[in-house]
């Protein structure tokens, strides 16, 4: 149910900002598009800071709108390692999971000839990653995402998974995806 509803909400919201942003909702996508100049550098860091400070403030109207017995002993949606997952798993899981999301950011919405189902497609996407990934790394792909709960629950815990994986994961896509499956 998490899976389901994680991934209909992104995908009305990536459809309803795409002629705003684009659909930039996350840091690990901006920053591959940067990375293959699809997005200037002043827009991805402008992106980038809108992205972190909507999480935190995602974060900040969870925490005032739940009871505050539930705040008080809870984390606000951080995620979290599955026991058995060193940092380095959590790394490595969360850039795979990013590597499919920004595939399909490339296949449905960058591509000139993709199918015009951008935000659906990527939703897809986005459930089957947290199906596979939501128990072992809460399968964020999405560093904004990871932070925004941080800071407002103080829950610090092995962030460096979810800003190096995804970063890395997104990029590797990009590249990708840029230099070799578009058309040029």
């Amino acid at each position: 149910g998490v899976a389901l509803a994680h991934a209909i909400v992104l995908s009305v919201m990536i459809t309803a900002t795409m002629n705003i942003s684009g659909g930039h909702l996350n840091p690990a996508v901006t920053i591959g598009l940067w990375s293959v100049k699809r997005v200037d550098t002043p827009t991805a860091g402008a992106y980038v800071a809108a992205q972190v400070v909507g999480g935190i403030l995602g974060a900040f109207v969870l925490r005032m709108v739940l009871p505050a017995g539930i705040t008080r002993i809870g984390t606000l949606g951080t995620p979290v390692l599955a026991n058995a997952m060193t940092m380095m798993d959590g790394m490595v899981l969360e850039a795979v999971l990013t590597f499919f999301l920004v595939s399909a950011v490339f296949g449905t919405a960058v591509a000139p000839e993709a199918p015009k189902v951008g935000g659906f497609g990527i939703g897809l996407v986005l459930f089957f990653d947290i199906l596979v990934g939501g128990t072992m790394t809460g399968a964020a792909m999405n560093p904004a995402r990871a932070i925004g709960p941080a800071v407002v629950s103080g829950t610090w815990y092995a962030q460096p998974v979810w800003w190096i994986g995804p970063i890395v994961g997104g990029v590797i896509a990009a590249q990708l995806w840029d230099r070799f499956l578009l058309k040029k």
